[in-house]
């Protein structure tokens, strides 16, 4: 278990990191300036744009860019999610163009590897801590904190956000689960349950298994099974039609590939065709390789459809007309699969595993600082309605006056571009900077986007999102049974 505490120095116990210089040669008298007098720790310590890498004492990796002229502030990015086993560089920035735009414009940049792979919340939020401790010590102490992150990384940063505000002066969720894990898992859980209920209704058998797996071994089984029926049913007009219920009860949108082109808002073929698609991802990935890593890490099931009405669910869906149509087309009755659902033999959580989730990655909407929030419409992974269950729980909390939220008009997950990406990251400093909200109306969205980068796409549009099917802001009260 990676320790969860931040190390005390301002200089953690690090391998000595690699640096790089860009700067000119210092001139004598300077040099002898410099060794004469101690630099104020509050002071920007250094203009010379520098690298630095190096290990932090949980073993993940950090890494550091500093540009010419510092600016003052530095950006702590969280990256999203990286399966088991995969990859897990440090970075600091999103992307290279955009991390080039931001040092161009003075800011320094900073983040983590984490010290694990896979649902690693409870390991990313004190890494990244470790992290900024070793910026103030290697670089100096910044006038401004802002945290950044997408996807799992938008979960990181609200995390540190809700949970640690005095060590940053804003926050940026870029794309990001701000609804939570058990929200995350339970979602995922309702549109697997519907695949199997309805496409391999013979699978009480437990041969399709949908938590509680033994293995990775095992998860890979049951997922090659369900999507196995899948693809067999997306070859009937019948199969069409529930794979589309179950998009929806996961709200997944019927555009949400940036390749593609834009289906008609009643080109209801073409919107399923592209749900297909993201829901035989959904199987691949988060519905069973995901999940068993995250149960392993949990230490059990952290998700339950017990007294879920999908019904209910399906009516608050900005997809049940399509599900209508569909079924309507197919000659098949939806009351009768809807009914199915209902009967089918429910998931019970362990409530030690919900726990875990909601302990170290639950959002409780009580911010101190002020967050900006923002999300593509089209995004099937990580679906646009989870800004709706974050914004309910910041209101509850009596903060929504910290909370702005803005939506960009693509499809995919994460596809902001460079220059809408620097517009978001200006009007977080500038709310911070200055103490109020700028003007966060789409018009004014683009406006700095342009300004920032000419170059790419700024697409900030008019939405407001609709329910998140299930949002989770306590305890369930299945523990309690």
């Amino acid at each position: 278990m990676t320790r969860t505490t931040r190390p005390r120095t301002a200089r953690p116990r690090t391998a000595r990191p690699r640096t790089t210089r860009r700067s000119a040669v210092v001139a004598p008298a300077a040099l002898l300036l410099l060794l004469s007098a101690a630099v104020p720790a509050s002071a920007t310590p250094s203009t010379a744009a520098r690298h630095l890498e190096g290990t932090l004492p949980s073993g993940a990796t950090y890494v550091i860019d500093t540009p010419d002229d510092w600016n003052g502030t530095v950006l702590l990015f969280s990256h999203g999610y990286r399966p088991e086993g995969s990859p897990n560089p440090a970075v600091n920035a999103s992307d290279e163009p955009t991390k080039k735009l931001l040092l161009k414009e003075g800011y320094a940049l900073v983040g983590s590897s984490y010290a694990t792979t896979g649902w690693s919340v409870e390991q990313a939020v004190p890494d990244q801590l470790a992290a900024l401790d070793t910026f103030r010590g290697e670089v100096g102490e910044a006038r401004r904190t802002l945290a950044w992150g997408q996807s799992l990384g938008g979960l990181v940063t609200t995390t540190i956000a809700e949970r640690h505000p005095a060590r940053i002066d804003g926050s940026l969720s870029l794309c990001g689960l701000v609804h939570g894990s058990v929200a995350n898992w339970n979602s995922t859980l309702d549109a697997t349950f519907a695949l199997r209920t309805l496409l391999a209704p013979d699978s009480g058998d437990g041969s399709i298994r949908l938590t509680g797996f033994k293995d990775a071994a095992d998860a890979a089984v049951s997922a090659k099974r369900l999507g196995e029926k899948l693809g067999t049913a997306q070859n009937s007009t019948d199969g069409r039609a529930r794979i589309a219920l179950a998009a929806a009860l996961h709200d997944i949108p019927g555009w949400n590939d940036p390749a593609t082109p834009r289906p008609a808002p009643d080109d209801y073929p073409a919107q399923q065709a592209n749900q297909y698609a993201a829901v035989r991802g959904l199987v691949a990935q988060p519905g069973f390789a995901w999940r068993e890593e995250a149960e392993r890490r949990a230490g059990g099931n952290m998700s339950w459809n017990t007294g879920v009405d999908y019904a209910a669910m399906l009516a608050r869906s900005a997809h049940h007309k399509e599900v209508k149509a569909l079924y309507k087309a197919a000659g098949l009755s939806l009351r009768s699969d809807l009914r199915d659902l209902a009967r089918a033999p429910r998931v019970s959580a362990e409530p030690r595993a919900v726990r875990y989730m909601a302990d170290h990655a639950a959002p409780s909407g009580r911010l101190s600082k002020p967050q900006l929030a923002v999300h593509t419409t089209g995004d099937a992974l990580v679906p646009v309605e989870v800004e709706s269950a974050y914004r309910q729980a910041v209101t509850a909390a009596g903060r929504a006056p910290l909370l702005r939220q803005a939506y960009t008009e693509n499809a995919g997950h994460c596809t902001f571009s460079p220059a809408e990406q620097l517009a978001a990251v200006h009007t977080i400093d500038h709310r911070t900077t200055t103490g109020h909200w700028s003007d966060t109306s789409p018009a004014a969205l683009n406006s700095r986007a342009r300004q920032a980068d000419p170059t790419t796409a700024a697409r900030y549009a008019t939405y407001r999102p609709g329910p998140y099917p299930r949002p989770f802001q306590g305890a369930p009260h299945e523990l309690s049974r």
